[in-house]
């Protein structure tokens, strides 16, 4: 990894920016953020980026033993959340005149260098290591207002086209090289993330902060020792939860909020210390006295035990008094509720979904923010360093997940249109078992299927994509199933399936 010594310039440039910031009010009270920062500045600094991983910062940074296990002790991320606020207070106060900002990106411990200040150059991120590469912004500038432009008559086409047809009946599926539909961003405002029975916090593989529990009356604490929870790389959200009949009174700023509440049924199964199954544990929840939903029964509505469930209300406000009255009450067994989740959201339907096949979030270049992966369950994760020809946004495909898996995408109820995003590696791989012992084809064939049914038939990625080129499917009209949820099911037929990234949105 190349040094930075041959740029001294610039190096005595971002010493001068890090001394700066470790000598101000923001951080001289903070000397475990100052040390973090001084850490991974130096280690960059250094040419040691590959070296800035979760499992090092925690042994060198925090003492934590050779055994620390990232998955049960978050301190490298609850830090990191801290530090990236930190430095975005330090910038909206003492350091709000400097012509470079030290920034910590969502995904990602490796400082990037923020230049700010003049009217011609903007605002460009670069990677500390590679800042000579600063001249290229400018291009990409010239490049972001070309395709907002683009975008900007995309988007009066699709509004005029929605205008003259019927809604879809059936799934319409259309296949793309390139992106060509109009995106929706996130609302913006206060998020809330509660962690049931939790007395701490914990930052998530995307970057959220789960607070310990609060705001709660009633109900008693439940952990479990699983070590595993399907369809999650967040397992710690799940162990523990609180259970019983309980409320929870959460104070809100006035406004629509999106309801994401958060199960996994540990306890009743057969392979479970309650025994039983379907029908062990069912529960009612209601908001501000009018029901959310009734009869759940977690271990059904999951397709099964030890897996993530995720529950979507959309149209969420506080009431008169600025608060949302979460009630849950038992109807078979004990209720019980994992984890709460409070986002800005939209009237009349949810905030889209957007996931990579990876384990970070990813910033793509339409500043659209995508979830690192989950809600999966089977397939494997593969990246591949090989660029992608003919995309705008080549580092969205370095990742996938292969092999024979499904994602539960939880939705409210209306219409959506899936977007997949996938690129043909030619990776060699085992193939699988060919159909009836015939001929295995060396071409990447698989179906998708969505809620049962049919959505892409025999997609054959190495003859219509060809090798390192993308390939983007859109199907409309999608209605979410009986649980609430887009099962996306991707089964191979010679080789393997993939996906590296999944888009869903409201239509």
């Amino acid at each position: 990894m190349p040094s930075m010594t041959a740029d001294s310039a610039r190096v005595e440039e971002i010493r001068a920016e890090l001394h700066s910031i470790l000598q101000s009010q923001s951080f001289a009270r903070s000397p475990g953020l100052s040390r973090l920062l001084s850490y991974l500045c130096e280690k960059v600094l250094a040419g040691e980026s590959g070296q800035v991983k979760e499992y090092s910062i925690a042994l060198d940074v925090f003492g934590r033993q050779d055994s620390f296990d990232q998955d049960s002790d978050s301190i490298v991320r609850v830090q990191a959340n801290r530090l990236r606020k930190r430095l975005a207070d330090y910038y909206a106060s003492e350091g709000k005149q400097h012509k470079v900002h030290i920034a910590i990106p969502i995904g990602t411990y490796v400082p990037v260098l923020e230049e700010h200040g003049t009217a011609e150059a903007g605002v460009a991120d670069v990677n500390i290591e590679e800042s000579h590469r600063t001249s290229n912004w400018r291009l990409w500038i010239l490049g972001a207002a070309w395709l907002c432009i683009v975008a900007a008559g995309v988007s009066t086409f699709f509004i005029l086209r929605r205008s003259l047809s019927k809604k879809l009946e059936t799934p319409v599926v259309t296949s793309v090289l390139e992106p060509a539909t109009p995106k929706v961003g996130l609302p913006v405002g206060d998020e809330t993330r509660i962690l049931a029975g939790s007395t701490r916090s914990y930052v998530d593989r995307s970057g959220k902060l789960w607070n310990p529990d609060t705001y709660f009356t009633g109900g008693t604490v439940m952990r479990s020792s699983v070590q595993h929870i399907w369809r999650t790389q967040d397992t710690a959200i799940y162990r523990s939860s609180r259970q019983g009949d309980f409320s929870y009174d959460i104070p809100l700023k006035p406004g629509v909020y999106e309801l994401r509440l958060h199960f996994a049924e540990t306890y009743y199964g057969p392979e479970d210390p309650g025994g039983g199954g379907e029908g062990s544990r069912v529960m009612n929840v209601s908001a501000n006295g009018k029901p959310l939903v009734s009869g759940l029964d977690v271990l059904a509505d999951a397709s099964g035990g030890r897996t993530a469930d995720v529950k979507v209300f959309s149209d969420i406000s506080p009431a008169q008094d600025g608060t949302l009255h979460l009630a849950f009450s038992s109807a078979t067994g004990r209720g019980m509720v994992s984890a709460i989740e409070i986002l800005p959201g939209y009237r009349a339907h949810m905030r889209p979904v957007r996931i990579v096949a990876r384990d970070v979030p990813y910033y793509s270049n339409d500043s659209q923010w995508w979830s690192s992966d989950t809600y999966f369950k089977g397939g494997q994760f593969a990246g591949s360093e090989e660029p992608v020809i003919g995309n705008d946004d080549p580092e969205l495909y370095e990742t996938e997940r292969w092999g024979h898996f499904s994602y539960a995408i939880p939705v409210t109820s209306g219409q959506y249109r899936l977007t997949l995003h996938f690129v043909e590696r030619g990776t060699q791989r085992a193939v699988s078992t060919a159909p009836n012992d015939g001929p295995m084809s060396a071409d990447r064939i698989f179906d998708v299927f969505c809620n049962g049914r049919l959505v892409i038939r025999q997609l054959n990625l190495t003859r219509e994509a060809g090798q390192n080129h993308a390939l983007i499917r859109r199907i409309s009209g999608l209605q979410p199933n009986a649980q609430g949820k887009l099962l996306l099911e991707f089964v191979p037929t010679s080789q393997y399936a993939t996906v590296s990234a999944i888009e869903v949105v409201p239509e």
